[in-house]
């Protein structure tokens, strides 16, 4: 049995545009900015945990103001290339709240507050939702959307629903916003419902295209 991680309480943080990471998922990252080179051999010498953050949308492009809820990950695997950069697999671990910037230099550091998720029961309701976010996932491949190989199959073993879904929404949805928005809800019903309507949305769009197409191939379609 693997070793509770128990997550610092300030930790350093890397900022992402049009990025939402989420607690179980792996990421994989190509480390080559000099001050996350140095955040990374800092990591790597002590506990392994970092945070993603995304983009705020109302950011000063110098600022690089962060998403007040983030995922702190472990680093799962790294490897160091010749020339200084480094390629690794984090491993999402909990939601975070940044309380606060404690550090700038020589990369950025912040204090957070790990945060639990509500609601999180195999009841009922939870598995409902659960069902229907997977038979709208089988539909919107059926639509045509790009799906990993295997990930709808995969996903039917995950029993946890939290699980379930945050590892939906990373790998399935496009949408940061929607992303961001998923990771910011705490309550496992509500995150379920919101995605689930998300995807009706997503099934809809898909369809009406569809029927606007024809039977025209993609290549074709300026011919309809």
């Amino acid at each position: 049995m693997e070793t509770e991680i128990v997550v610092p309480d300030e930790i350093a943080v890397m900022t992402l545009p049009e990025v939402a990471f989420f607690p179980q998922a792996l990421m994989p990252l190509h480390i080559f900015e000099p001050r996350y080179r140095q955040m990374l051999e800092h990591v790597l010498a002590s506990h392994r945990i970092f945070a993603i953050a995304g983009l705020h949308p109302a950011s000063d492009p110098t600022e690089e103001r962060g998403q007040r809820i983030a995922t702190a990950g472990i680093v799962r695997a790294c490897n160091q290339n010749e020339d200084g950069t480094s390629n690794l697999l984090l491993q999402g671990l909990t939601r975070v709240e940044c309380l606060d910037v404690v550090a700038e230099e020589p990369y950025r550091k912040i204090r957070i507050k790990a945060l639990t998720s509500t609601s999180g029961e195999v009841g009922p309701e939870s598995r409902r939702l659960r069902r229907r976010v997977e038979r709208l996932i089988s539909l919107k491949r059926q639509l045509g959307a790009a799906i990993p190989e295997g990930f709808s199959q995969f996903l039917r073993t995950v029993d946890d629903p939290e699980t379930f879904v945050d590892l939906a929404a990373f790998t399935l949805c496009d949408s940061a916003q929607l992303k961001q928005q998923l990771l910011e809800t705490l309550d496992v019903r509500e995150r379920l419902e919101l995605y689930g309507q998300a995807l009706r949305t997503e099934i809809d769009t898909l369809s009406l295209y569809r029927k606007l197409q024809g039977g025209l191939d993609d290549d074709d379609i300026a011919n309809n």
